[in-house]
């Protein structure tokens, strides 16, 4: 009888181990967690070794993970007059910049994401590496190994400040000349800091403090679909009707 062949998922615990802090299955996606000083290694790993062959870095973005998982629903006295109704609007990026949160935060809140595609094997891979440091986000960078990577990470640098150790020209590349601040972190005001308009009077654009009021957009929280469970049980019940069928056969 022929031993059952391992998930993808379990030949990278076995070939990582320990170092593979967390592997995930999820949305027919694979994600694969390592620690900042394994991040370089594993990943050199994954490209050049037969098994996996990901020669492709896709894409490499940043995530702030400050309030994921904290809804902003007030569920007690909620009108039927709009969404607003129904948000404290308290969360990160909804509040006044002079009382914006200043707590320590989650225990892991930046992270550096890459996608990695395999020609080789028709296959992608999610990799993840949390940042040690809230204050200072450390994480070395993969130009060595993916030129492409410099973009990216410029681009990760600028919009939520995470620094790579290693990287050749990091600098910002999205926004302004002297922009202040990272505007993709939770605790960026939505509204801005600052404004930019043209001074009649001095004859040049003048950048002035923002004059919004700080507002509230869609509410915030994560959920899983019901659409996605229903459909995953109707197709578990299928697969269990069919096997008698299957057994039934010569």
């Amino acid at each position: 009888m022929p031993e059952p062949t391992l998930s993808f998922a379990d030949r990278l615990k076995a070939r990582f181990g320990e170092r593979a802090l967390a592997v995930v299955e999820a949305h027919d996606e694979t994600t694969v967690e390592f620690a900042a000083h394994d991040w370089c290694t594993a990943i050199a790993s994954l490209r050049d070794e037969p098994e996996f062959r990901f020669e492709q870095l896709m894409d490499l973005c940043g995530v702030d993970y400050l309030s994921y998982g904290v809804d902003e629903w007030e569920t007690s006295d909620v009108s039927s007059e709009g969404f607003s109704r129904g948000v404290e609007g308290l969360g990160p990026g909804r509040f006044a910049w002079e009382n914006r949160p200043r707590g320590r935060g989650p225990d892991r809140r930046f992270a550096v994401v890459a996608h990695l595609l395999s020609v080789t094997h028709n296959r992608r891979l999610r990799v993840r590496c949390f940042a040690l440091d809230h204050d200072v986000p450390v994480v070395p960078s993969l130009t060595d190994l993916f030129p492409v990577a410099n973009w990216f990470e410029r681009e990760a640098f600028d919009l939520f400040g995470i620094l790579f150790e290693g990287h050749p020209d990091l600098r910002r590349i999205l926004t302004d000349y002297g922009f202040v601040g990272h505007p993709f972190r939770k605790d960026f005001p939505m509204i801005g800091n600052v404004e930019v308009r043209y001074d009649p009077e001095r004859k040049r654009v003048i950048y002035q403090p923002v004059s919004i009021e700080p507002r509230v957009n869609v509410p915030k929280v994560v959920r899983f679909d019901s659409r996605w469970q229903q459909a995953g049980a109707e197709q578990a019940q299928l697969d269990q009707a069919a096997q008698p069928a299957k057994k039934a056969s010569p």
